[in-house]
């Protein structure tokens, strides 16, 4: 058996690479058009905020389901035990921000 390959066969080859050398150089030119690198760049940030964002929610949901807890019973109900002295230390604050900005102006 030889390898030998008739003319035919080796213009075949050739027409054939020459096509897949295309299709490849079409696929990097794709790959490398200033609008395909800023849409997918565009995508990877989206996908970042979407995960941050995603994260900072869950984080503040907890927060809120744990500070929710603390000044509610079971039911739903305030725990006055709890809100009447938060909020009195918050009326407190708010006066004395009030006084100082008086004092100041």
């Amino acid at each position: 058996m030889s390898d030998v390959r008739t003319p035919a066969e080796i213009e075949a080859d050739i027409v054939r690479r020459r096509d897949q050398l295309a299709v490849t150089l079409d696929e990097i030119g794709v790959r490398l058009h200033p609008k395909t690198i800023v849409g997918d760049a565009k995508a990877k940030v989206a996908a970042q905020i979407d995960h941050t964002v995603g994260r900072a929610f869950v984080s503040v949901n907890r927060v809120v389901s744990d500070v929710k807890a603390r000044f509610t019973d079971e039911e739903g109900a305030p725990r006055l035990e709890r809100v009447v002295p938060a909020a009195l230390v918050a009326v407190a604050v708010i006066g004395l921000i009030a006084t100082s900005r008086k004092r100041k102006g």
